[in-house]
């Protein structure tokens, strides 16, 4: 089982598409993400609750309306992103089990639980490197890197593509009222 959930991988993909600005896309709707990238609507949808109780988006209203960042994409971390979806959890449970060894009958010494267990420590050390590590990289920087990475013809593929479907909603709910 991973630490960190799927949800998270999601909703940073969806984000990213939110986070560069130079491809044209500045809000999408949750709907229009989860069917870009072929994820459950009802899903992202729950996703995109957590994002925006974190402050991370914030809803658009009217027809067009969905999800924008709440900020500047340098200023989200992905750290942000992780505690919004999966929320704040250790990384290691340290059960105290040195202290149940057999030899030490109904009560341990006190060396056997003295201080904080060596495993927990380690344990400790690695959830704080990897804190660090999540809350060193932006959305801008993952923008970056996927932008790099992606031939230039894509963003401008995405905007259109983003752009048709919210027309298309525009004329549905015209037909409708």
């Amino acid at each position: 089982m991973s630490h960190i959930s799927t949800a998270v991988e999601y909703g940073l993909h969806c984000l990213l598409y939110l986070s560069d600005p130079a491809a044209g896309v500045h809000e999408a709707s949750s709907k229009d993400l989860a069917e870009l990238q072929g994820v459950p609507v009802e899903y992202l949808a729950k996703l995109f609750t957590k994002l925006s109780k974190a402050g991370i988006v914030v809803a658009t209203e009217g027809v067009r309306g969905g999800f924008k960042l709440a900020r500047p994409a340098a200023q989200i971390s992905v750290l942000d992103v992780v505690n919004a979806i999966d929320g704040k959890k250790a990384l290691f449970d340290c059960r105290e089990v040195r202290g149940n060894c057999a030899v030490f009958g109904d009560k341990p010494p006190a060396w056997a639980t003295r201080g904080v267990c060596s495993i927990h420590a380690v344990m400790l050390d690695a959830e704080r490197r990897m804190t660090e590590a999540l809350a060193k990289h932006s959305l801008a920087d993952l923008a970056k890197r996927t932008v790099e990475k992606a031939p230039s013809e894509f963003g401008p593929q995405v905007v259109k593509w983003l752009a048709h479907r919210s027309s298309k909603r525009r004329g549905e709910s015209g037909n409708h009222g």
